[in-house]
């Protein structure tokens, strides 16, 4: 099912901007027992992005009420937000006027076999690097050309996610999920995202959940030596919440007990909908 603009359809004028230049944003939102999962959140940085890409925000109380009446009643779904700038004019230059068109679809989502959290999953490094802007880091923006390009880089079943790098070689997140590392010290370790990547809602919750917990944190740079050194490395997103590597190239891992400690309350905190500890 999808709707535009309230409006039960699939079609968009071929003028829309978003198809025109990718001007828009997207989120991506779980849904459980017919509930939107991290709705507030999804929707808060829906708004951040809206300021950074200065595009007309929806009205976000009725955006909400959609949000959750087109998810009830639903099983093995998830839930996409679609905001473009619409129709208007020909060529880059911002149209003097525009009406954001939002689309809202539900689609297909099988979760991941329980064997992949109790074992952990594979991931490698892609070629194509992040370009540096950070003017339109942390949000998701319709222009998703560097994680399609690095997706293409593989076929391998067995590899589950690819590790994505910014110009200078630093890792900053995966195609589809951020990622985090456990130090020798049991020091949590999460790349910053000034110039780059995506500030994903999970991540957010993940650091919450850490601080609240009194998980020593820091949100810094991180390099591949880095990773190779790590006793255990887990990525996250709103749709796999936090999930336990067990091997980078040739780098082994374990599911450790850090790791754990947050998967087994980050459910909970999840379909709740709290959000403990305060983000620094």
């Amino acid at each position: 099912m999808t709707r535009i603009n309230g409006v039960e359809t699939e079609q968009i004028p071929v003028s829309d901007r978003g198809l025109q230049y990718g001007d828009g944003l997207f989120e991506t939102i779980a849904i459980n027992d017919g509930q939107p999962c991290l709705l507030d959140q999804h929707l808060a940085r829906l708004q951040r992005g809206c300021e950074q890409l200065n595009l007309p925000r929806p009205d976000i109380k009725q955006l909400a009420a959609d949000c959750i009446e087109l998810s009830k009643n639903t099983t093995g779904k998830l839930l996409k937000v679609i905001l473009t700038r619409g129709t208007g004019g020909r060529g880059y230059r911002l149209p003097d006027t525009t009406d954001t068109r939002c689309i809202l679809s539900l689609h297909n989502w099988q979760a991941l076999p329980e064997q992949n959290y109790q074992q952990g999953v594979t991931l490698r490094y892609c070629t194509i690097r992040l370009a540096d802007q950070p003017a339109l880091a942390g949000i998701k923006h319709l222009n998703r050309l560097e994680q399609v390009l690095a997706r293409s880089e593989w076929h391998d079943p067995a590899i589950f996610e690819g590790i994505m790098l910014n110009q200078q070689g630093e890792v900053i997140e995966c195609i589809s999920s951020n990622l985090f590392m456990i130090d020798q010290s049991g020091v949590l370790i999460t790349p910053a995202l000034d110039h780059q990547g995506v500030a994903g809602v999970m991540r957010e919750q993940v650091i919450n959940l850490a601080e609240f917990l009194n998980i020593q944190l820091y949100i810094t740079q991180i390099t591949s030596d880095d990773l190779q050194r790590a006793s255990e490395v887990f990525i996250s997103n709103s749709l796999i919440g936090i999930l336990p590597v067990c091997k980078i190239e040739t780098t082994h891992y374990q599911p450790g007990p850090v790791t754990s400690q947050l998967r087994n309350i980050l459910p909970e905190m999840v379909l709740s909908g709290t959000n403990p500890g305060t983000r620094t």
